[in-house]
């Protein structure tokens, strides 16, 4: 049995559904939310747990972007085109996230001899394979030149990627994100951030280097599969996936005492956010 297995093997899997009751909440929220799992699970106070979470029309910057030359132009032309913008606390570059993204958080409690980084990736890469075994089409893990956060484990069909990877350690707990871009356009969702980057860098040299963005080399999953997958399709995908992995696999929602972790953290979050973005 692979390492990456073995880390998806657990007595108890918790589920935390927040795919559709969470949508108009400010993804500032889902930040928050991931950094009190890890904190409560890497302490052994909570079982591993599995969150779900879409939220409507944001971008997600990362750390990286708010250093571009020309960012309020950037940003203006995000909100022009009626979309909220946030800085992560996690590695990686700006995301899209809309009602046809679903995110996916596995948090896993870091043993003794700890979770090497590419076996917390791995084990997202493994799963989502099997959701999608049916389709007999073969995905890969590796960097998808031209598109939006490029990174070694961009998950792509044929060149093109549909989703990416990211991960965040806390206390103890590891949290292995993904997005999954499920329906729409990968091409237009790509187009968006590459205006941004336009607006943002006017073509200036900076010492970071940020993508050339080449629309057609993101798609979704509806569009890779040539069929209409929706959030819920996939929800029960990974539902029937992970149950497979778990002794016992149930519903659940943060227990007193990670309500009270969540407020420290969502305030950290927000305040840390603010102070990037200057307002």
């Amino acid at each position: 049995m692979s390492l990456a297995q073995d880390l998806l093997l657990q007595e108890e899997w918790r589920v935390i559904d927040q795919s559709a009751g969470g949508i108009h909440l400010n993804a500032l929220h889902s930040f928050g939310m991931d950094d009190t799992l890890c904190a409560s699970v890497g302490s052994g106070a909570a079982p591993a747990t599995a969150r779900t979470w879409v939220h409507h029309n944001t971008i997600v910057l990362g750390i990286q972007d708010t250093k571009l030359p020309f960012l309020k132009e950037g940003i203006d032309y995000l909100k022009s085109k009626s979309y909220k913008v946030i800085v992560r606390n996690s590695g990686g570059l700006a995301v899209v996230l809309d009602e046809g993204v679903l995110n996916i958080s596995l948090i896993f409690p870091e043993s003794e001899k700890g979770i090497d980084i590419n076996r917390g990736y791995d084990a997202m890469w493994m799963i989502i394979k099997e959701m999608f075994s049916d389709f007999n089409k073969k995905i890969e893990a590796r960097e998808i030149i031209g598109s939006y956060c490029p990174g070694s484990y961009d998950l792509s069909i044929g060149g093109q990627k549909f989703a990416g990877i990211s991960q965040r350690r806390l206390r103890n707990g590891v949290a292995v994100q993904i997005y999954l871009c499920i329906n729409g356009s990968g091409g237009e969702r790509a187009d968006l951030i590459g205006n941004f980057y336009s607006l943002s860098r006017k073509g200036e040299q900076t010492k970071f280097e940020y993508p050339e963005i080449q629309p057609d080399v993101m798609a979704s999953l509806s569009e890779l599969f040539n069929a209409e997958l929706t959030v819920q399709d996939v929800m029960l995908r990974f539902l029937q996936t992970l149950n497979k992995k778990a002794g016992r696999l149930y519903a659940g929602q943060l227990t007193e005492e990670e309500a009270g972790l969540f407020e420290a953290y969502y305030h950290r979050v927000t305040e840390r956010n603010e102070k990037v973005l200057g307002r």
